[in-house]
């Protein structure tokens, strides 16, 4: 059970937790064209897969509790600690910055009633820097999973 728990923790990360930190960069491409409807599409899918990604930490936690215990693992171990510290603030700006910002970008570049295009375009830089410092972040988690210190 423990590989199978640990396949599922693995297959979430790459097809859940990988659209989740790519698809705000598509958006951007959207912004700069000023499409709308991808943008608005790409918010909603950012928002999907981010809240998908939670089950990627519920595997994880099976893995954590499945392993020999020789190894001694446990929340407080450092490098799973920190992983889920990372994976959290990681979440949060794509929550409440990244895909909050796409929506109102898609709004001003369809014309919404008291937007105006220019306030879309405007919003490049907040998707960018927010899903950047995200998306290191989950780098981050990658390193400490496979490191382990």
């Amino acid at each position: 059970m423990e590989t199978v728990m640990s396949i599922l923790h693995v297959v979430g990360a790459v097809f859940i937790v990988g659209p989740m930190a790519i698809l705000p960069m598509s958006a951007m491409r959207a912004v700069r064209a000023g499409n709308a409807g991808q943008v608005a599409m790409l918010a909603k899918s950012t928002n999907l897969f981010s809240w998908l990604s939670l089950l990627v930490v519920i595997f994880g936690f099976g893995v954590m509790g499945m392993a020999d215990e020789k190894f001694n693992l446990s929340i407080t171990t450092g490098w799973i600690l920190w992983s889920i510290i990372l994976y959290v603030v990681a979440l949060g700006l794509t929550l409440f910055l990244v895909v909050p910002t796409m929506r109102k970008a898609a709004d001003a570049l369809e014309g919404t009633p008291g937007t105006d295009a220019a306030a879309g375009r405007a919003s490049y830089p907040a998707i960018a820097a927010g899903s950047g410092i995200a998306s290191l972040l989950l780098v981050a988690v990658v390193v400490l999973m496979v490191w382990k210190p």
